[in-house]
């Protein structure tokens, strides 16, 4: 199969896939995991200063602030945004604690018993072209700034389709900048061996898409399962795409 019939250029040798909104459904239990970490904590804030309580919103404050950041980038990011200071604390908070990294530690416990409750499914559009991809021995990698990526990817069953991976933990452990940089999609160029404008890069956020035109990769695919196609071109995707099935039909 040639890169045409997977909907790449033929400079392509490298395929670099973000795993929430892109290969599997955990963008959604994301953006449960955030609103109930956000709203506890805020109706909290709201008794005490006898304040109005403002919700989370799932999809504006999710896709604004949060989707594609590494957690504690994303808990910053929103509060900044309701121009609340909260101090860092550390990896050992208490989960909920009025900290940065109590409330990150909150949302992960959150994520973590829904995904384990309710499991993990891989979009059927993106597994099929996952199989293409290999069969046209093109590298593979996935990028992501969750410290879960692994037990999702063994969830969803999608694990023994890649050869390496970028998440959180790798991310913390080399000092990476997160999404909107590209470091961490660089990182898994080197990692697969090629350079970035020999692979492409599949992103359902904002952040995500900025960070392959930042790092100057050769292709960078949109993935817009929440009507967000026009954000996705005008922060740098060259294609837009609902699924990724959709590429193997651009023939």
């Amino acid at each position: 199969m040639s890169n045409l019939a997977l909907g790449l250029p033929e400079q392509i040798l490298a395929c670099l896939f973000d795993v929430d909104g892109v290969l599997t459904e955990t963008a959604k239990v994301h953006a449960a995991a955030w609103k109930e970490t956000f709203d506890t904590y805020l109706k909290s804030r709201a008794e005490t200063d006898a304040a109005p309580f403002v919700a989370f919103d799932k999809e504006a404050d999710y896709e604004t602030y949060v989707d594609g950041k590494p957690r504690a980038d994303g808990t910053r990011s929103f509060l900044q945004s309701r121009h609340i200071e909260l101090p860092e604390g550390d990896a050992h908070d208490q989960p909920g604690s009025a900290t940065v990294c109590g409330l990150s530690n909150a949302k992960n416990g959150i994520f973590l018993r829904k995904i384990r409750e309710d499991g993990v499914e891989a979009y059927k559009g993106s597994v099929r072209y996952l199989r293409a991809v290999r069969a046209a021995g093109l590298r593979r990698a996935v990028v992501s700034s969750s410290d879960n990526c692994a037990e999702v990817l063994a969830a969803a069953g999608i694990d023994d389709l890649f050869e390496e991976r970028i998440d959180g933990v790798t991310i913390e452990a080399d000092q990476l900048a997160g999404k909107p940089a590209p470091g961490a999609y660089l990182a898994a160029a080197r990692a697969l061996g090629v350079d970035p404008d020999q692979a492409a890069v599949f992103e359902d956020a904002q952040s995500g898409v900025e960070a392959g035109r930042a790092g100057a990769f050769g292709f960078v695919v949109g993935v817009d399962r929440v009507g967000q196609a026009e954000a996705l071109r005008s922060h740098g995707a060259d294609t837009v795409v609902t699924d990724l099935a959709e590429l193997l039909e651009r023939r």
